[in-house]
């Protein structure tokens, strides 16, 4: 027998404002029943874990040790990074290379780091498929 992933937790220091910014990444709500000032925030976004948002009293001080990786479903890398930019994320690290590998290093409103990797179409059209 397995495990499988019942939800992804973030520490942060503001759920509601945090689970929002995630919210537009995922384009999926917080659940209806979370306020401002909830010690506890929650997104179900589709085909994938619910993200939990959990306040802790201290702020974050070292680089995450799990963070996600992104693939953008119906735009390039680049317009992916524009948009995330556009809603609140920083950008931390380019690592694309000239042919078109590699991912960009964002971070969230909290400083939790993500990367956003290139689309499907991207790998595909690059590999002549």
């Amino acid at each position: 027998m397995s495990s499988t992933i019942h939800n992804i937790s973030i520490d942060c220091s503001d759920t509601y404002a945090l689970a929002g910014f995630w919210s537009q990444v995922f384009d999926c709500p917080r659940q209806p029943d979370d306020f401002p000032g909830d010690p506890e925030a929650m997104l179900l976004p589709p085909g994938g874990p619910e993200v939990l948002f959990i306040a802790v009293p201290e702020g974050k001080s070292v680089k995450n040790r799990l963070h996600l990786d992104l693939e953008p479903a119906d735009r390039t890398r680049a317009e992916e990074v524009e948009r995330l930019l556009g809603i609140g994320a920083t950008l931390v690290d380019d690592r694309t290379r000239p042919d078109g590998t590699g991912w960009v290093v964002l971070a969230d409103p909290e400083g939790n780091e993500f990367c956003v990797l290139r689309s499907a179409a991207e790998r595909a059209a690059a590999s002549g498929a």
